[in-house]
């Protein structure tokens, strides 16, 4: 199979494309640039392919798809997080809504069916039950969500009126090795193993569905792999909530000693915003496309661990 992944460079992009590589398919990398990483990984001759573009631009993605001839899509790039869609609004709706509306125009151009669609947990805005389910009613509170949302309803147009066959995937807090902006569990877990201090002062009694990186990439491949599928969305998730003080106790746990701390209360995107009020996502429907969690908090912070300890080692 031949995948074409927007944003494949990026932080969930890289990890698919590795993934895909590995078990004998061919990841087209559509970005604006080729990672390290991968760049090395294709030099030693790895079936990683590179498609230079933005997703803003139509034509280049017409000429990637016709150039590169992919089976299918997945589509993770993106502006991403809350705080970008705080500050610059309208940057993330020319890219997470127009740049979408180009990826579906040109695979409808080029006779592609299939789009894996990352989507997010915060399309719900306020959890209305201590698990997230996909039938619940989504609010979203910031332009992050709202265009998340919105791609969602554009790819389900793009089915009814042109044949496309998007499945959507709402992801929760991804953590793993790499993650290109500061924030838990990843800040906790680095700072432990780095020796260093480090506490936050608001959020310790909120509940997150922290996410490992290794889920994530096997929910993808399950939907990219799905011959049926009765829904168009499934979240992807652990399917359990942590609290942040929980987060903080079982890090302590495994690195004796961290110096850890987090305060009580809501957790805060900025000193004037509040998160939406979370907890789990209920992962039962995604059992339609074959997707089972392997990694609860402590799983995933133990590969984490691990894992950290092996590329730092290597290094030395």
């Amino acid at each position: 199979m031949r995948v074409l992944i927007t944003g494949g460079s990026g932080y969930i992009g890289r990890e698919v494309a590795k993934a895909l590589n590995r078990r004998g398919d061919t990841a087209i990398v559509f970005d604006t640039v080729l990672g390290p990483e991968l760049r090395g990984l294709a030099e030693a001759g790895a079936n990683i392919r590179f498609a230079e573009g933005d997703i803003t631009d139509l034509a280049g993605l017409i000429a990637a798809c016709q150039n590169e001839r992919p089976d299918a899509v997945i589509h993770c790039a993106a502006i991403v997080g809350v705080l970008f869609s705080i500050n610059s609004p309208s940057n993330v709706v020319r890219v997470n809504i127009q740049g979408s509306i180009n990826v579906f125009e040109a695979m409808r151009l080029t006779g592609i069916r299939r789009v894996v669609h990352m989507s997010t947990e915060e399309t719900y805005g306020d959890f209305v039950s201590p698990a997230a389910r996909e039938d619940d009613v989504a609010m979203p509170k910031t332009a992050y969500g709202i265009t998340k949302l919105t791609v969602e309803h554009l790819g389900r147009s793009y089915r009814e009126l042109h044949g496309l066959d998007p499945i959507n995937l709402r992801t929760s807090w991804v953590y793993g090795i790499g993650l290109p902006r500061p924030r838990a569990p990843t800040t906790f877990l680095d700072a432990a193993l780095e020796g260093k201090s480090h506490h936050l002062d608001h959020g310790g009694d909120a509940a997150i569905d922290f996410t490992y990186m290794a889920d994530v990439v096997d929910g993808i491949l399950c939907a990219l792999d799905a011959k049926e599928h009765r829904f168009d969305v499934y979240n992807l998730a652990s399917g359990e909530a942590t609290t942040l003080k929980q987060m903080v106790a079982i890090i302590q746990g495994l690195i004796p000693g961290a110096k850890l701390s987090v305060a009580d209360g809501p957790y805060r995107f900025s000193q004037t915003l509040n998160a939406p009020v979370k907890g789990a996502l209920d992962v039962s429907r995604a059992k339609d496309i074959g997707f089972t969690p392997r990694f609860d908090f402590k799983r995933g912070a133990e590969a984490y661990i691990e894992e950290w300890r092996k590329q730092n080692a290597a290094t030395k």
